[in-house]
């Protein structure tokens, strides 16, 4: 198993690398403040900024521990946010998806349904993982309900395991699939995307 960087593309949403030209887009897409709130970053509030951010991500990428895309929609074919691959363990054949945010107006929509889908058939299906993990912080519940509709299993809390950039010590949920629940949470997305396209949800 071993990640790197490409494109992913569906019926409503396409994944690809995450570069500086995104920036005026992401720029436009994170400007509601709630996105933020439980993110690991301060929310970016100039294009300067924003260019901050992505380099920083790059820089991650650089090193191997991370694939960070960008989530482009295609009815517009803007940037309305982005994801990434990390935690990536190739010898134990694990990846976690994370540092996922949206633009408010698609959050819950098929571009996160597809999103979603894509980021998990790539891992089990074309890299091969038997496991792949989310977190969130603990005093997100709208984030943990989402994972457990995907069919996400929750594993427990770990205590203190981040300080914050606001300065809040903060205790993680962890959320699992492996490859054997995947047929399953496959077959939920793709019914949920096919749901949602037939009521306009893009």
């Amino acid at each position: 198993m071993n990640p790197t960087p490409l494109v992913l593309a569906g019926s409503v949403v396409r994944l690809e690398p995450l570069t500086e030209r995104h920036a005026p887009d992401l720029l436009a897409a994170a400007d509601d403040p709630n996105i933020w709130m439980y993110l690991p970053a301060y929310q970016p509030k100039s294009l300067a900024d924003m260019q901050a951010w992505i380099r920083a991500a790059l820089a991650s990428a650089a090193s191997g521990e991370q694939i960070p895309f960008a989530i482009v929609a295609l009815a517009n074919d803007r940037a309305v946010g982005s994801t990434r691959f990390l935690e990536i363990r190739r010898e134990d054949r694990a990846l976690e998806i994370g540092w996922t945010w949206l633009a408010t107006p698609v959050q819950r929509s098929a571009v996160n349904t597809e999103c979603k889908l894509l980021l998990l058939r790539h891992a089990f299906e074309a890299l091969g993982a038997l496991r792949v993990q989310f977190k969130t912080d603990r005093r997100n519940l709208r984030s943990q309900r989402a994972l457990e509709r995907l069919g996400a299993v929750k594993e427990g809390i770990l205590r203190k395991q981040r300080i914050n950039h606001d300065g809040f010590v903060r205790d993680a949920v962890y959320y699992s699939i492996v490859d054997d629940e995947w047929p399953d949470v496959k077959a939920r997305l793709q019914q949920r995307l096919a749901q949602a396209e037939l009521s306009g949800g893009r």
